[in-house]
């Protein structure tokens, strides 16, 4: 790799003076949709010999091998580049935000990267998507925009020139239904990465997205080829690229995995702008594609830069790359992930969802067969707790020895130097400033409340611009979301919301950890034979819920299960008690009889020491 550095800086170092003022190149990227590296320049077998022009790039030009998104869902990724700096930097890290009445604006002097060009005397376009997460001025931005990608104003180009321009490709998300049957990749040929399950479904997923990049393919043909017949080749740099990974595979696009945020990036273009055909292997930050789209067009870099100029007479490998997820559609999250050399550490902010959430593909097949797997027992354990277990507040991954992220060693002692040094990368990242710390505005998670095409919200950050007239400490438009009842006024909590896991359930001592088990559970030990979990928020009417409180739960034998509540202003009372009778489920009942309305109810338990409990359900009858 030191070699191929060094080439690379005798080459920028090359570069005239003259050339910088008088004769700058034309900039184009090919700024792919959703596509993950499966292409023949990249080892790929399945589509070797069927990427050709993605290849021919590859071929005269600087290939990198580990280059990674700053985050991995595309308006997020895109307007990081466009600032220069990572999204969460500058509160650009929710994706589509500023589409509701909440808008959002840049930072007070800053500006996009096409700005800066534009500014310089470069003409500027865009062909396709934007989707910048922020209010921002077009025509400041850009000379031309246009919605469609496939009519190339070549003789505008030739006559407007040095050009900087994006032309935004379809990548994963082309429809391959009418791509010719016999350039169709065989489901049976493939292989499905080990993190999904190895059935037809997803051979077809895996498939389709080799499909995908072959039509892909064929598109920037056209595009190099236009370049070629209006004689812009010689002098125009053209950048290959994506936003994140497929968009089918769910730890891939929406996920800060290796799936989800490494991609291909190909530059190719003339001396001395570009060094000689190479690959370059060093880890990449896409924003340091800004960077260097700057300094190809000779100018200065601003403070807020994050990326360096790849092609600088001094490179300095980076020691890791970062990235952010925050909320993606009407699914909150927050994640923040590094990657070094070898290594992969996650951290989950919130881990009172599962890492499937309800998203935008719940209806396609799929997810729906993640979830039937999952429900009638036939998902592997391992994936069970991939994609419904408890949340883990860490994961750490040797991703050389497993670039699917299946094997989470975060508690394995042997790693437990590597695990601390990537937790101080990661704090010394974040300390540079994350908007991500706190949630949106109200104004902004009503917008994202109400029904939109992508789905429906059920996380609790929601319940803050919801009401709960039945007082059961959950929203109405949540409980009817979920198939409750938003009249009945009684208790009811069953923790088969992904996005919610603990129905609003919390450990009273924090030595108990997380409680949200996986999919329909809560789960949770008895530190020192003790825990006791709480529910408040509620107005709960005493009619309403004159009965039994059952918990069905598993417990070891003689666990102990007190109930305890209390009124507005007035102290937890005992209300009565059971004991669980074997390990084996069962539900115990405990007699509940309010004079008054109910604000707040415990659940103490008491039993074996670190023993497990599990809770499927508390419901008054």
């Amino acid at each position: 790799m030191k070699y191929v550095l060094l080439l690379a800086c005798l080459a920028a170092s090359s570069i005239p003076a003259s050339a910088a003022d008088n004769q700058r190149p034309n900039i184009l990227w090919l700024f792919a949709e959703d596509t993950s590296p499966w292409m023949g320049c990249y080892g790929d077998p399945i589509n070797r010999g069927h990427t050709p022009n993605i290849d021919s790039l590859a071929d005269r030009g600087v290939r990198f091998s580990r280059a990674y998104v700053p985050a991995p869902v595309c308006s997020a990724c895109r307007s990081a580049l466009m600032g220069g700096q990572n999204q969460i930097r500058f509160n650009a890290h929710e994706h589509r935000s500023s589409r509701g009445p909440a808008k959002l604006s840049l930072p007070d002097g800053m500006k996009l990267l096409p700005q800066l060009v534009k500014e310089s005397g470069y003409f500027t376009f865009n062909l396709g998507k934007t989707d910048y997460n922020f209010v921002w001025d077009e025509p400041a931005t850009y000379s031309l925009m246009r919605k469609n990608r496939a009519d190339i104003p070549w003789e505008d180009l030739k006559d407007n020139q040095p050009f900087f321009g994006q032309i935004q490709t379809a990548g994963g998300k082309n429809n391959t239904t009418k791509f010719p049957q016999d350039r169709k990749v065989d489901p049976s040929t493939v292989t499905v990465p080990p993190d999904y399950p190895q059935n037809q479904i997803y051979r077809e997923v895996v498939a389709q997205h080799y499909d995908a990049i072959r039509k892909d393919d064929d598109f920037i043909g056209e595009v190099l080829a236009g370049l070629d017949e209006a004689g812009l080749r010689d002098n125009t740099i053209v950048v290959y690229f994506s936003d994140h990974g497929a968009n089918n595979l769910v730890r891939h696009k929406q996920m800060p995995t290796e799936g989800g945020l490494h991609v291909p990036f190909i530059i190719a273009g003339p001396a001395p702008y570009v060094p000689s055909p190479s690959v370059r292997d060093d880890l990449v930050n896409l924003l340091d594609l800004s960077a260097t789209t700057l300094a190809w067009a000779g100018v200065d870099q601003p403070e807020w830069y994050e990326g360096q100029n790849l092609f600088d007479e001094i490179v300095v490998p980076r020691i890791y790359v970062a990235a952010a997820k925050d909320r993606l559609d009407h699914t909150i999250d927050r994640v923040r992930s590094l990657r070094t050399d070898r290594f992969r550490y996650t951290r989950n902010y919130k881990t009172d969802r599962i890492f499937l959430q309800p998203q935008y593909r719940d209806d396609r097949p799929f997810v729906q067969n993640l979830h039937q797997l999952y429900r009638s027992g036939e998902l592997s354990p391992t994936l069970t707790e991939i994609y419904f277990g408890e949340r883990p507040a860490e994961e750490f991954y040797d991703v050389q020895q497993d670039p699917s992220q299946v094997h989470n060693l975060i508690d394995d002692e042997a790693y437990a130097d590597q695990v601390q040094r990537h937790r101080e990368l990661l704090d010394q990242w974040l300390a540079k400033g994350d908007d991500g710390i706190g949630e949106e505005s109200r104004e902004e998670l009503a917008y994202q409340a109400m029904d939109h095409k992508w789905g429906q919200a059920v996380n609790p950050e929601y319940e803050l611009v919801r009401e709960d007239h039945d007082g059961d400490g959950l929203s109405d438009k949540w409980e009817t979301i979920n198939d409750r009842d938003p009249d009945d006024g009684k208790l009811l909590f069953q923790f088969d919301c992904g996005g919610w896991q603990t129905e609003g359930w919390t450990a009273t001592d924090p030595d108990v950890g997380n409680i949200a088990g996986r999919l329909g559970f809560l789960d949770f030990p008895l530190p020192g034979g003790e825990a006791m979990i709480a529910r408040n928020g509620l107005k709960l009417s005493p009619e309403q819920n004159d009965g039994q409180l059952l918990v069905r739960l598993q417990a070891p034998p003689s666990t102990k299960i007190t109930l305890l509540a209390a009124a507005v202003d007035e102290t937890l009372q005992p209300i009565g008690s059971a004991t669980t009778e074997s390990d084996d489920w069962q539900t115990v009942a405990i007699p509940m009889h309010p004079a008054k309305p109910i604000a707040e109810i415990r659940l103490q338990l008491r039993g074996k020491p670190d023993s497990i409990v599990q809770i499927d359900s508390i419901h008054i009858e």
